[in-house]
């Protein structure tokens, strides 16, 4: 094995077939295949959609993802997937793709958690992570502030979303507007020609009584509908614009008010910024603006590499490795509800997992399908 392991990563927890491979920090393919126009006319994911076309792309981004590494399948130290949180059809798919190419080739399987990767991802953009880090993660999902002194073994969630999570108050939004879905790119796109201030849409969870991280965005969600319905049902146009910039500043406002209070409360000097949301301009914006004023450093990787993908679970991956922890065993299965508590999912020390030995792998199974 090389100083810098090289390791291949396999995500799919929701609609995005993502195979990435990673030598230590260096990113070397991030293969997407995305099923987002099928669940389009759906106005959400759905669940069996997504997990038939991961199946339907799984060998054919993989296949890519080498290519574009310029590496063969046998030259991996390792194997990385998603195994929650996450669709559980979805999941599943990723996690026995990664079981079946790893028992062929005999590397180790890394069952790693799809929240610590959005924070590991930026390794690949702007080196090794502080420790401890701050990470604010924004998705459809998620909304979470996590403080990790060691993300392979180490991640303390400090606050989460109680109702809504922002990319799903984004999503809903957009739906109300009848801008089509996904909500976030096309809402940061209208908000660009409106006025942050023309309507001040409420500041969920903000009060001197409530959770000091937690997150609430379906109160927010409700207010701009029925701001919107108001001015329908008076036979008066939807300003878009002002609606959907409006409503981006009373999310971003709250989401960056609350991650640098936490890094101040916490004697952290950085904050990282992963997950869906992290891509909105105008989240990137302010919370440069505030960080700065606060004297912390902010890491946010670029866009491409906040949304779900395979780069940043080969990243996570690859610090499994370097760190020498425990890989997986074949029991690894997909866990929807995955507690980011667990940046992985070690195998049981019975001398037959995969932490373990390889010498179960056979030999002329490896020369037939990688010779």
């Amino acid at each position: 094995m090389a100083d810098e392991p090289l390791v291949l990563g396999i995500e799919t927890s929701c609609d995005e077939t993502g195979v990435g491979i990673v030598r230590g920090h260096t990113l070397l393919a991030d293969a997407v295949a995305s099923s987002v126009d099928e669940h389009a006319r759906f106005g959400g994911v759905v669940p069996e959609v997504a997990s038939r076309a991961h199946l339907e792309a799984m060998v054919p981004t993989i296949q890519r993802a080498l290519k574009d590494a310029g590496v063969a399948a046998s030259d991996l130290d390792g194997i990385a997937v998603t195994a929650g949180p996450g669709l559980a059809g979805a999941l599943l798919v990723g996690v026995s793709a990664a079981k079946a190419y790893a028992y062929a080739l005999g590397k180790p399987l890394y069952g790693v958690n799809h929240l610590a990767s959005h924070i590991c991802v930026d390794q690949l953009e702007h080196g090794p992570l502080p420790e401890p880090t701050m990470a604010l993660l924004v998705s459809g999902g998620h909304s979470s502030l996590l403080l990790a002194p060691d993300i392979t073994s180490d991640v303390r969630p400090l606050g989460s979303t109680i109702d809504d999570a922002a990319g799903e108050a984004f999503d809903k939004i957009a739906r109300v507007l009848n801008l089509g879905f996904p909500g976030g790119p096309v809402i940061d796109r209208y908000a660009r020609e409106g006025n942050p201030d023309a309507i001040r849409f409420p500041r969920g969870l903000t009060g001197p009584r409530d959770p000091v991280y937690d997150f609430s965005f379906s109160g927010l969600k409700t207010a701009v509908a029925r701001w919107i319905e108001a001015k329908r049902a008076a036979g008066e146009d939807v300003p878009v614009a002002d609606v959907s910039a409006s409503f981006q500043e009373a999310v971003v406002d709250v989401l960056t008010r609350k991650a640098v209070r936490a890094c101040k409360d916490n004697g952290v000097d950085h904050l990282m910024i992963g997950g869906g949301v992290a891509a909105n301009s105008r989240l990137r914006a302010l919370a440069e603006r505030r960080c700065e004023d606060a004297g912390i450093t902010l890491r946010v990787p670029r866009p491409k590499l906040c949304t779900d993908n395979g780069a940043m679970v080969a990243a996570l991956g690859a610090e499994m490795v370097a760190r020498n922890r425990p890989a997986s065993d074949w029991g690894l299965s997909a866990d929807s509800s995955l507690p980011v508590t667990e940046p992985h999912v070690p195998g049981e020390d019975t001398g037959h997992g995969h932490g373990h030995t390889h010498d179960h792998v056979h030999e002329l199974s490896k020369r037939n399908l990688y010779s």
